[in-house]
């Protein structure tokens, strides 16, 4: 390996032409776009199987991210390695497929050797490339031309700029796709359970207790029946409904406490109603609201629960701080 003979100064200029020829090639990249760009849109909205992402070395590592993008933004797809389709996985590949070819030279052999057999099938073929009139270009129903692309490596030899133009392109279909289809947060929140992601778009309906794991009592039962719902389903709270399972009351541990604290006129009345006991008019919140904004409204008044319901107050949920803990929002 060779010596580092720049100076601090010279690294510094070498990275800024890296990213100004980087930056320029995906500039020219969005004023060349036009119809060939929006035909290959129409063919991934019409697409009724999967689309295939391809392509080998550098260009296959940026066709794999991009086929996360795509799936992770509701274009169902997977990522096909050349090699490996020429060794059996093509019989992954239906002639319902659209199948994204990414390669500069257009005539890398593993890509170009399953031109063939991948029109044999039927499918359609979208290709990313410097040079349309490549085999690879010839071959595809849609050609997005990347234009001829100066690599940033000094000896204009390792794929720098050409793959930035790729994923750069690769983006712009995902997402122009993902707007064509008016994907919404709920169905990008499915797709992303874990992490900040998911955990900022979960709904209050998905992360609340329900059934068995909700108790209530009717309106007019005693302080017993109430604690005897609680320690059974070890939910720490009770929530009072009236006829019509409507809200009107809560009663949580931290009530009884406070209770027996009072002192033992109000110790031993367990056979009095829990009317005389339970919050009325208890926070709540609804069933769509961001599980975020149910962690504002619980630590603002420094709540373990909060009760979910409609909008005629009928009990639909519970959510406690401990659900909240477990999905990572608290």
């Amino acid at each position: 390996m060779s010596d580092v003979s720049c100076s601090p100064e010279d690294l510094l200029t070498h990275a800024r032409r890296v990213l100004e020829l980087e930056s320029a090639a995906i500039q020219r990249l969005s004023q060349t776009l036009g119809t060939a760009f929006q035909k290959a849109v129409d063919l991934i909205l019409g697409c009724r199987g999967m689309v295939v992402v391809t392509g080998m070395g550098k260009a296959g590592l940026v066709g794999a991210k991009v086929s996360a993008t795509l799936a992770s933004t509701g274009t169902r797809s997977c990522f096909l390695h050349p090699a490996d389709a020429a060794h059996g996985d093509l019989g992954r590949v239906y002639h319902e497929d659209v199948v994204l070819v990414l390669s500069r030279s257009g005539t890398t052999e593993e890509v170009a050797r399953l031109l063939t057999p991948l029109k044999r099938l039927g499918t359609q073929l979208i290709a990313v490339t410097s040079y349309p009139e490549s085999a690879l270009g010839r071959h595809a129903e849609v050609c997005l031309d990347i234009g001829p692309v100066v690599e940033a490596c000094p000896l204009g030899l390792a794929p720098t700029t050409s793959t930035s133009v790729m994923l750069a392109l690769g983006d712009a279909l995902a997402v122009t796709v993902m707007q064509a289809r008016n994907f919404s947060k709920e169905e990008f929140a499915r797709f992303h359970p874990a992490g900040d992601l998911g955990r900022r778009l979960l709904r209050v309906r998905e992360v609340m207790r329900q059934g068995k794991d909700n108790p209530t009592v009717q309106h007019g039962a005693t302080l017993k029946s109430a604690l005897q719902a609680m320690t059974e389903t070890r939910a720490g709270a009770v929530t009072v409904l009236d006829a019509e399972q409507r809200v009107v009351g809560f009663y949580t541990d931290g009530d009884l406490r406070r209770n027996l604290l009072q002192g033992p006129d109000r110790t031993f009345a367990l056979e009095r109603p829990i009317e005389d006991f339970m919050t009325r008019d208890p926070v709540s919140i609804g069933p769509d609201e961001l599980a975020s904004a149910a962690v504002h409204a619980m630590m603002s008044r420094q709540l373990d629960q909060i009760l979910v319901v409609d909008g005629e107050r009928r009990l639909l949920g519970l959510l406690d701080v401990q659900d909240l803990m477990q999905v990572g929002l608290v």
